[in-house]
C-alpha cells in the first residue's frame, strides 16, 4: 500500500499537474456527497492501492480498513467502515435514508430497501447515488445505491428504493 504519494496528470495541452491522492479523494467526496464532507477524512491515517494496469487509485483505506473503492465511472462505493466515518459529519446527512423499524433486520442483512419502508430521504439523493441507510435512532444499517430519487422514495409505496450492497450483519468490518 502506498500512502499519500503524488501522481502526475497529463492534460490534452501537454501540461503536467501533480495531484495528491488525498486531494483527489477530498474533491470526489465533496462532489458526490456535498461540500465539506471531506473534512471527515484524516490524511495521516489514509492509504491507497493503485491499479497495476492504469495507475489509477482503486481502493482507499483508513485506519488499515477499507473505506471505499473508486468505481470506473469516478464515483465511490463506500464500505460499512467508510459510512461510519462519514455519518458523523452533519453535512453528510443529506445522503442518508431513514427506514422503519419493521425493515431494520432485513436491511442489516443486506436486503433491498422498499419505498414503503422509507421514512426520510436526504435531498442530495438521486438515482444511482451512493447512500447510507440508517434506522430511527440514527444507527447505521447498510450502504448501497439509490434506485430512485429522494422525492420518489417518499411518495411511492411500492418498489425498490435502495439496492443494498452491504449490510452491517453481512460485513466483515461490521
Amino acid at each position: 500500500m502506498i500512502t499519500n504519494e503524488g501522481y502526475v496528470l497529463l492534460t490534452g495541452a501537454g501540461q503536467v499537474h501533480s495531484i495528491l491522492p488525498i486531494r483527489k479523494l477530498a474533491m470526489t467526496l465533496d462532489y458526490l456527497f456535498g461540500r465539506g464532507v471531506s473534512k471527515s477524512v484524516r490524511a495521516e491515517n489514509t492509504g491507497f492501492t493503485y491499479s497495476r494496469k492504469t495507475g489509477r487509485i482503486r481502493q482507499i483505506f483508513m485506519d488499515d480498513k477499507l473505506f471505499a473503492t473508486f468505481r470506473s465511472d469516478g464515483s465511490l462505493a463506500l464500505t460499512i467502515h467508510g459510512a461510519r466515518i462519514l455519518i458523523i459529519n452533519q453535512l453528510f446527512k443529506s445522503n442518508l435514508v431513514m427506514v422503519t423499524d419493521e425493515a431494520r433486520s432485513h436491511i442489516s442483512e443486506g436486503r433491498s430497501v422498499f419505498a414503503r419502508h422509507v421514512l426520510e430521504a436526504g435531498e442530495r439523493i438521486r438515482p444511482k447515488a451512493e447512500v447510507v441507510v440508517i434506522d430511527r435512532k440514527g444507527e447505521l444499517l447498510a450502504v448501497g445505491r439509490a434506485v430512485i430519487s429522494a422525492k420518489m422514495m417518499l411518495r411511492f409505496k411500492r418498489g425498490v428504493a435502495v439496492k443494498i450492497r452491504k449490510g452491517i450483519l453481512n460485513s466483515l468490518d461490521g
